[in-house]
């Protein structure tokens, strides 16, 4: 029988789980020692949906000043957000006879012919400061 990669990922995750309730529902029976470690493992399953990230995760981002999550990982990207390139500007697009000329390099052009678009070629400030920003964001 063939088991597809997702059943394996189900099944990875199981097994995590299994122990981690284990040691989360013994807490209450034993001591601190135990109970510290209930409270790390509830403390790692409720930053998951809340950050994105665990508070492993968390302190490995503020060292290296990258965004980096073990759930990033899950999704089968890089463990830490890699930089991205700067956008391509867009085409220069004017009206012509019957259609729609574009140009890369609107500069090339000796006479040139008035923009269809309207909007910014480039990102605001702010737009880059989000695009390369690094996490924890204050």
């Amino acid at each position: 029988m063939f088991t597809s990669l997702d059943d394996n990922r189900d099944m990875e995750r199981k097994l995590i789980l299994i122990p981690l309730l284990t040691v989360c529902l013994l807490t209450g029976c034993t001591g601190p020692p135990l109970a510290a470690g209930g409270i790390a493992a509830a403390v790692t399953v409720a930053s998951i949906p809340i950050m994105q990230r665990t508070p492993v995760d968390a302190v490995y981002s503020v060292i290296a000043g990258q965004d980096c999550s073990v759930v990033r990982w899950d999704r089968g990207l890089d463990y830490c957000r890699v930089a991205e390139p700067p956008p391509a500007p867009p085409p220069y697009c004017s009206r012509s006879l019957g259609g729609v000329d574009c140009w890369r390099d609107p500069a090339l052009l000796a006479n040139r012919p008035r923009e269809m678009a309207d909007g910014p070629r480039t990102l605001t400030a702010a737009q880059e400061a989000d695009r390369t920003r690094a996490w924890p964001v204050f």
